[in-house]
């Protein structure tokens, strides 16, 4: 537990230097007055778009530590959660011989022959975000994110706590073993073998209408978790139809505004935030550290710095809207 303290002592200092942007004035380059420039380019490649509100914000973390940093940083991302995509986006940035790659791992079999054959060509590697559970298999130096299961754990221990029996999981990116585990670790915390829905992220209308057919096919359920703001604003809107919003317990995974209103309001329990801010951020730090020093943090559990899960309730919400706003949460 000390250890862990530690490492997130360490992990939100950097998140306040982060807020600060540098501390002073931005050049045409977005970089603060007083950085050390350095010769380093990194490239970036995750599985998520940085125009999708929960990666914006990570997109947002990444340009931040580049100005204080003062390195280059590339950001890619295929158009749709699409691996045969994203893996070529990895090959291209081997090609290009980087100083160092930053990756997200929704799917080790599809990225891994990618991710090894950076390392194989000496380039460090860093995950964020996914694949805390496959990273080192691949040579990867450290993983930083939150252990997706142990945090889908915590959120069926707090549903149960609230007498939950029938819960659904409502998974808008299927194929992102990420989004598995946080299921797979929800029923185990409940204690029950619950259905997973299966949506598509890129049809809010269409989730709306297949949460709406679930709950009128089963009166009995009685909890749902979502996976992310994509699924969570058309499950509010088909509680909303059914008259349910409020009466079915209701929580979900990451922030948007429409979710940290829910729960101001009352109509959602939590969100667990994994500090998607940080994921983006510290790789950066990491890589230009590690360049610089040889060291890395080794983080809290084998190797993973944990961002998250951070539980975000009526309690806390307020507190979190600014941030928001701001796109550091």
């Amino acid at each position: 537990m000390v250890k862990r303290l530690a490492v997130l002592a360490f992990v939100f200092a950097l998140a306040a230097t982060a807020c600060t942007g540098g501390g002073g004035k931005k050049d045409g380059n977005g970089n603060g007055d007083g950085v050390k420039q350095r010769d380093f380019r990194f490239v970036v490649v995750t599985h998520g778009q940085a125009s999708d509100p929960f990666w914006s914000v990570a997109a947002n973390g990444v340009d931040a530590a580049a100005a204080d940093m003062g390195v280059t940083v590339e950001y890619q991302a295929p158009e749709t959660f699409d691996m045969v995509a994203m893996s070529d986006l990895i090959d291209a940035a081997v090609a290009s011989q980087p100083d160092g790659l930053v990756v997200s791992i929704p799917d080790a079999d599809a990225l891994g022959p990618s991710i090894q054959a950076a390392v194989d060509a000496g380039i460090p590697v860093i995950s964020m975000n996914s694949g805390s559970d496959v990273f080192q298999d691949l040579g990867v130096l450290v993983h930083v994110g939150q252990t997706e299961f142990e945090a889908g754990l915590i959120a069926g221990q707090k549903f149960a706590d609230e007498g939950v029996k029938n819960p659904i999981c409502i998974n808008q990116e299927v194929g992102n073993a990420a989004l598995d585990a946080r299921c797979d670790g929800f029923f185990e915390g409940l204690g029950v073998k619950g259905e997973v829905i299966p949506v598509d992220l890129n049809d809010p209308a269409g989730t709306t209408e297949t949460v709406a057919g679930v709950l009128q096919q089963n009166a009995d359920v009685d909890g749902i978790l979502t996976l992310g703001p994509t699924g969570a604003t058309p499950t509010l809107e088909a509680l909303t139809q059914a008259g349910m919003l409020g009466k079915v317990k209701f929580a979900t995974f990451d922030l948007s505004p429409e979710v940290l209103q829910a729960i101001t309001d009352g109509d959602m329990l939590f969100a667990i935030d994994q500090a998607q801010y940080l994921q983006g951020y510290l790789p950066i730090v990491f890589l230009t550290k590690y360049l610089e020093t040889g060291a890395l943090p080794l983080g809290s559990v084998d190797r993973v710095v944990l961002t998250g899960p951070q539980i975000v309730t009526a309690d806390t919400a307020a507190a979190v809207v600014q941030y928001s706003k701001d796109g550091l949460r």
